[in-house]
């Protein structure tokens, strides 16, 4: 029973993780995103200080901490950041998800440039496929709905792409061998300084608070920060970079089909067809087929 849980684990994780772009764009109407990241991480960091202390036996060395602490500020902070910037600033939750989860090609590729993987010729395709996907859905979906296109949006998009990938990378070369619990606190430890610069220094640290913001911070947090973020660290841990990152390919969808279903967001025929395109490029770079 449970080796056929651990086998759903990825997708699991796809469920729960596309869900991360709905709770945000349901929080912003009420918060501005750093001060948002700002509250859900003190909470999250105090239950995982708990957690930790009950049932963490083996701390993490410094030059561990510090490691983690890095992935932290890429994988939670600079991501994070990003997505709910890129959001809050009119960028449609699915294309928000469409855009990060472009992340297999990225990872393929800075493998390539990084540890001199070799990118066959299959994978060179899905890259161009891939990444034409991207930017012809971002520009059909121009002028869909309430949605008109913003550079500074989809740059903040294009931030969380690169911290997430980089992230994930160094967080599987680097600190794969840290308990879970402890690497998620110190993860968050580094992530809860920088949002925290940042509201203050961008923002107005004000909150209307009503219940649709209280139970999105509860999802965000129990859901996505625990559940979520726990499934990401153990699929890295047991996995190859890549094969972990193709995961990825499967969020934009599942992500679009939940704003489709709770705010309307529409994908004209053209942009489905590009999405299609984008799916269809990843999956050539992370599948496993040879060049002829």
């Amino acid at each position: 029973m449970f080796s056929r849980l651990i086998a759903l684990a990825p997708f699991f994780f796809v469920f729960l993780w596309s869900t991360g772009f709905i709770g945000a764009k349901y929080a912003l109407v009420y918060i501005e995103p750093f001060t948002l990241l700002m509250v859900r991480m003190f909470i999250t960091l105090v239950l995982l200080g708990a957690m930790c202390w009950y049932w963490v036996k083996k701390w993490p060395t410094k030059k561990e901490i510090g490691h983690q602490m890095v992935a932290g500020l890429l994988i939670h902070g600079v991501y994070l950041s990003g997505v709910f910037a890129a959001i809050k600033a009119g960028l449609p939750a699915g294309i928000t998800a469409i855009i990060v989860g472009g992340q297999p090609i990225l990872t393929v590729v800075l493998s390539w440039y990084l540890y001199k993987a070799r990118l066959t010729l299959r994978q060179s395709f899905g890259f161009g496929f891939g990444l034409i996907g991207v930017v012809a859905t971002v520009l059909f979906t121009q002028g869909v709905s309430d949605f008109s296109f913003s550079f500074t949006a989809v740059l903040y998009a294009l931030i969380a792409l690169l911290a997430i990938t980089l992230g994930s990378l160094y967080q599987k070369h680097f600190g794969a061998k840290v308990e879970l619990l402890a690497a998620n606190f110190w993860q968050y430890a580094s992530s809860l300084v920088l949002v925290t610069i940042l509201s203050f220094s961008f923002e107005t640290q004000v909150i209307e608070w009503s219940l649709t913001l209280i139970l999105s911070l509860t999802w965000l947090i129990f859901v996505l920060s625990f559940m979520a973020t726990f499934l990401l660290l153990y699929l890295i841990r047991e996995g190859e970079a890549s094969q972990v990152a193709s995961y990825f390919y499967l969020v934009p969808p599942t992500a679009s089909l939940n704003a489709w279903i709770l705010f309307d967001e529409r994908l004209v025929p053209a942009a489905l067809f590009a999405m299609a395109l984008t799916v269809f490029g990843v999956y050539l770079v992370t599948s496993k087929g040879r060049s002829k």
